[in-house]
C-alpha cells in the first residue's frame, strides 16, 4: 500500500514559525519580569532601618560555598542582613529556608551557624528544611511556620518574585535586600531569573503549584 505523500514544508513558513515562537517566548519571559517587579514595588527596602516591624523573617537558602569551593556571597550577604535585621529589632525570630533534600547539604543548618556566629540567639532561629524552592519556603512560612506577615531576605532580584509569590498566596511581605553580587561574578544565576520569573508566574497561574512537603505545625516566638 502506498502511503499519502506528506506536504512539504518550505523555509519559508518554517522561518515565520520560528519567529512566532521566539516572539511568544520573549513576550512570556518580559510579561513575566514586568509582572513580578511591579507586584513588589515600593515593598523591597535596602536598609534595615527602612523596614516595617513584623514578628519573624523569612531568610532565603543558599549554599554557603559555590561549586569551586569558594565562599558564595550571596550567602554571606544574606545572612549580614538577616542578622541585622534582628539585631536593630526589626523582627523577633528568623526562619532559614532551604534545601535538605540529601544527607551531606543541609543549607538551613549551615545558615543558622552562620547567624549565631553573627550574634542571634540559637533559640531564636528556626530551620525549615524543605525550602527546596522559593515557592515552597514561602508557602510553608505560612502554612508550617504560621507567619500571614514576614520580611523576607535575599537579594532584590530574589526578593521580588518572592513577595511575588507570597501576595498569590495571601501573604503581607516586605523585603530586606542583601547586597547585590555583581553580574560579572554571578552572570548565570542572573540570566537563570528571568526563566525563574517564568515558572513563577505559571506556578500561580496555570500550575497552582504546592510545596513539596507540608508537615506538622511550628511555634515561633514572636507570632
Amino acid at each position: 500500500m502506498r502511503l499519502p505523500r506528506l506536504p512539504r514544508i518550505g523555509w519559508k513558513t518554517c522561518a515565520v514559525t520560528g519567529t512566532a515562537l521566539l516572539i511568544g517566548n520573549a513576550a512570556l519571559i518580559w510579561g513575566s519580569h514586568l509582572w513580578v517587579k511591579r507586584s513588589a514595588a515600593g515593598r523591597c527596602h535596602s536598609r534595615a532601618a527602612d523596614v516595617p516591624a513584623m514578628p519573624a523573617a523569612l531568610v532565603l537558602g543558599c549554599s554557603p560555598r559555590v561549586a569551586n569551593g569558594t565562599i558564595n556571597l550571596f550567602f554571606t550577604t544574606r545572612i549580614q542582613a538577616a542578622a541585622e535585621l534582628f539585631h536593630v529589632g526589626k523582627v523577633q525570630s528568623l526562619i532559614v529556608s532551604g534545601d535538605n533534600s540529601t544527607h551531606d547539604y543541609d543549607e538551613p543548618t549551615e545558615m543558622k551557624r552562620a547567624l549565631t556566629a553573627a550574634g542571634v540567639p540559637e533559640n531564636r532561629i528556626y530551620c525549615d528544611y524543605a525550602g527546596f524552592r522559593t515557592l515552597d519556603s514561602v508557602i510553608r512560612a505560612d502554612a508550617i511556620f504560621g507567619q500571614k506577615r514576614l520580611v523576607i531576605v535575599s537579594q532584590r532580584f530574589h526578593n521580588e518574585r518572592a513577595i511575588f509569590l507570597a501576595q498569590k498566596h495571601g501573604i503581607d511581605a516586605v523585603a530586606l535586600n542583601a547586597n547585590d553580587v555583581s553580574h560579572k561574578a554571578a552572570p548565570i544565576t542572573y540570566l537563570r531569573e528571568y526563566l525563574a520569573r517564568v515558572q513563577a508566574v505559571l506556578d500561580v497561574t496555570l500550575l497552582q503549584t504546592k510545596p513539596k512537603f507540608y508537615g506538622p505545625p511550628v511555634i515561633v516566638q514572636g507570632q
